[in-house]
């Protein structure tokens, strides 16, 4: 499994649609044969935090993720909302295995 964290920082005005299109996205990637799970989440004391989790089967299904029309929308929607450049991080699993992991669409 490979993971990715990617932290995002949003300008106040645009938490809502922030969300909306992260959400959109995640959706969407979930669709795709190379994901695993794709959460959202909001920081609970600091609602304008947001971090990505992204779990890929592999490294290459990240880089084709990159590449979904999806992922390119959300990427210039956000482009204006973000107020500092967005981090990640990749991560290997260590537990569970592969087959603990479920793609979870909703």
């Amino acid at each position: 499994m490979y993971i990715v964290h990617v932290s995002i920082k949003v300008k106040e005005q645009h938490i809502s649609a922030f969300r909306k299109v992260s959400i959109e996205n995640a959706r969407n990637s979930l669709n795709e044969t190379g994901v695993a799970r794709f959460d959202v989440l909001q920081q609970q004391d600091d609602p304008s935090n947001f971090l990505l989790v992204e779990v890929y089967y592999t490294p290459e299904a990240q880089l084709k993720h990159r590449e979904t029309e999806h992922f390119k929308k959300w990427r210039a929607a956000i482009a204006d909302m973000i107020a500092e450049p967005y981090t990640f991080v990749k991560y290997d699993n260590s537990f569970p295995n592969e087959s603990g992991w479920a793609n979870v669409s909703q």
